[in-house]
């Protein structure tokens, strides 16, 4: 007795030939792709050429004419400008102006003006950062599908953190800046609003996500929710929360740099008004400053978060 095998239902031919027009298929999707996002880009280079009455072609070879204004003219003024040392080029002007900055803490010893701002433009990101993980670690357990009290309520933080994070900080900035006036405050309430918004949703994603054994273990013996997210979710999800908040930090630095140019106080401020003087030293000095701390923190919070969470969940294809 035989037994019959049944023919596979497509050849090798009839599968090269499939997966060839598959292939082709995709790059014409992607040749498409590109010939969209190259009609957009000239689209708009017209319109902007337009609505500048037709001198956008004509700046173009210009745009990066303001470099050469900033390059200062003896680039020890750089490192003088930094720490607020006396200029030999002063000639009383605001470009050289250095020790006028200086901060007096004590006696003769002073903080150079621009580590005074930096410090002011990271005491804003820190407070918000912390004022946006606060509140949004308790909505991330209401917002979560598998954890929220109430299906309404749910519904309602998750809107909520939605309109939160739909509005940029620098936009919130503004409308705080006419109540409170302009400074850190209005920075801090801009950028605290938007960090809850955006660290609860990150925070909620993690929850959806967790372990349900211990949740049902503890409802199995009757505790009520508050002592369920205490003792069973929050030892599980911590560890990622603080990697976030830590990514948040680095972020909310960059924004608060953002906002000081608009009146948010720190060094942002100090930077829009270097620029727009032409005063290179200062510039070149304020982006150097800029630049090393958030390289700083970058490094520092990266290392961190890797403490935190493990090395394994930066491995590839952990």
């Amino acid at each position: 007795m035989t037994l019959s095998v049944p023919a596979p239902s497509g050849t090798p031919h009839t599968v090269a030939d499939a997966w060839r027009r598959q292939t082709s298929l995709r790059r014409l999707y992607t040749v498409l792709g590109v010939g969209l996002l190259l009609a957009a880009m000239f689209g708009s280079m017209w319109f902007a050429d337009e609505a500048n009455a037709g001198h956008f072609f004509d700046r173009l070879p210009h745009l990066l004419d303001f470099l050469s204004w900033l390059v200062p003219k003896d680039w020890n003024d750089v490192w003088r400008a930094l720490f607020d040392i006396a200029s030999p080029h002063d000639t009383g002007t605001q470009e050289f102006n250095f020790p006028l900055g200086r901060v007096y803490v004590w006696g003769a010893f002073y903080v150079p003006e621009y580590f005074e701002l930096m410090l002011i433009t990271v005491n804003v990101a820190l407070v918000s950062t912390f004022v946006g993980f606060i509140f949004a670690v308790p909505f991330s357990f209401i917002a979560a599908r598998n954890l929220t009290p109430h299906p309404a309520l749910r519904l309602l933080v998750k809107r909520f953190m939605e309109l939160l994070r739909a509005f940029p900080e620098i936009v919130i900035a503004g409308l705080f800046a006419a109540i409170v006036s302009i400074g850190p405050i209005a920075a801090i309430i801009a950028i605290g609003l938007h960090s809850i918004g955006a660290l609860g949703k990150l925070f909620y994603e993690i929850n959806e996500n967790i372990d349900m054994r211990a949740e049902e273990g503890l409802r199995a013996v009757g505790a009520n929710w508050f002592e369920r997210v205490r003792f069973a979710d929050l030892p599980q999800v911590l560890p990622n929360f603080v990697s976030y908040t830590l990514l948040r930090v680095e972020i909310n630095v960059r924004a608060s740099t953002i906002i000081g140019a608009v009146g948010g106080g720190g060094i942002g401020e100090e930077l829009k008004l270097s620029i727009s003087r032409g005063f290179g030293a200062k510039t070149l000095a304020l982006v150097l400053l800029l630049f090393t701390t958030i390289f700083i923190i970058d490094q520092f919070s990266a290392w961190l978060r890797r403490k935190l969470v493990g090395e394994q969940a930066f491995l590839m294809g952990a």
